[in-house]
């Protein structure tokens, strides 16, 4: 070997050795831009399975960190036992009741899964059972979602109470279930009222608000088939997107992408956003909170609003983008296959989402309206 070196000219050893550190390099820095090119904030880096129809998050989930981490297995599990999927966001309003995302049972599913307290010891498990539960007694209450509600809370015997009592749930029948039961097992010493005012009418069996309870975390209307439903005034689309689109246009040329950024008031002071941040920022400058400052992620924003067919877009609904993993990066649309967000490369941007472009074949297909 070190005959044939002396052979060879030194000039080309020299080029040779050149040409190897300088593919070497253009290896490295391809590897590196793969993995942080169009970085999005989030604090799980897991991907969350895509389910057909129905849309993600139908309605908005106002809920804590803790319980927004459990929604990609809200959504697996609702795939897997076949519930649409616009019930992920009350079903997290119902977490955020039962624990807050707490515990290692989130979902308090022991007593629906073994008939007792304490039998789940996995979060997974939690879910896995709260979701099949849910679908359960959402088909045993003929899909009325508050008597659904109501009966995750009291058990299966206030379904059959209801269908012999007018067949559709009331504040009132929860309260007068409540008062019945409670006489049954008051002698035990066991059973507490969980609100005072419940007291005066001795309604102290489970909790009688808990569908209001649970339904303060879910922002939205229940449409007659028991279904969630997107609020039916407003909306990012028409004249209200068309504002998000000038706010957020704003920021052109006056901002840097940082991985994480946007989540503090000194870094929006010093134009520091991601993708999420950033669509979160614009949408608070035309009145709509649709989530904190410090724990907006694409994950969170894809909970919010109206799954819309890409086929309808409007200015002002927010896309989604597969990039670094499902749901990577988001953006405003602005018509014409362009989107306004904010990318690794230029900080706020309009970019294109034609096909052929990169972004144009990373677009997944949803769509959502605030």
């Amino acid at each position: 070997m070190h005959i044939v070196l002396q052979l060879i000219p030194k000039k080309y050893l020299i080029g040779g050795t050149l040409i190897l550190l300088g593919l070497s390099g253009l290896l490295i820095m391809s590897t590196i831009v793969a993995i942080t090119g169009e970085f999005e904030s989030d604090s799980q880096q897991s991907e969350v399975t895509e389910i057909e129809g129905g849309g993600i998050g139908v309605g908005t989930a106002n809920v804590s960190p803790e319980v927004m981490k459990y929604q990609p297995l809200l959504e697996k599990y609702a795939q897997k036992h076949g519930l649409d999927a616009s019930y992920v966001p009350i079903m997290m309003a119902l977490m955020m009741q039962e624990s807050g995302g707490r515990g290692n049972d989130p979902m308090q599913s022991s007593e629906s899964f073994c008939g007792s307290v304490g039998c789940i010891s996995s979060p997974e498990l939690s879910v896995d059972k709260g979701v099949l539960h849910f679908k359960s007694v959402l088909e045993k209450a003929h899909y009325d979602l508050k008597l659904c509600l109501q009966s995750y809370n009291f058990g299966g015997g206030f379904i059959n109470y209801v269908m012999k009592n007018g067949g559709k749930y009331t504040p009132e029948l929860a309260i007068s279930f409540s008062q019945l039961q409670y006489q049954k097992v008051k002698h035990t010493g066991n059973y507490h009222c969980v609100r005072p005012e419940m007291v005066p009418y001795s309604a102290c069996y489970g909790d009688a608000l808990y569908v209001n309870a649970v339904l303060k975390y879910y922002t939205g209307t229940i449409t007659a088939d028991g279904k969630p439903a997107a609020p039916a005034s407003g909306g990012s689309g028409g004249k209200s997107g068309v504002k998000v689109i000038d706010a957020g246009k704003t920021l052109i040329g006056k901002t840097r992408y940082v991985f994480g950024g946007g989540r503090s008031q000194s870094d929006i002071n010093a134009g520091r956003f991601d993708c999420s941040s950033f669509v979160r920022w614009a949408f608070e400058q035309v009145g709509m909170n649709v989530g904190p400052m410090s724990g907006v992620t694409t994950d969170t924003l894809k909970t919010q609003g109206q799954a819309i067919n890409p086929k309808d877009m409007k200015p002002g609904d927010v896309v989604f983008f597969n990039t670094y993993k499902i749901d990577g990066h988001v953006g405003i649309y602005v018509g014409n296959n362009q989107f306004l967000g904010c990318q690794g490369k230029t900080g706020v941007a309009i970019a294109s989402m034609a096909k052929g472009t990169y972004f144009g074949e990373r677009f997944n297909g949803r769509v959502k309206r605030f």
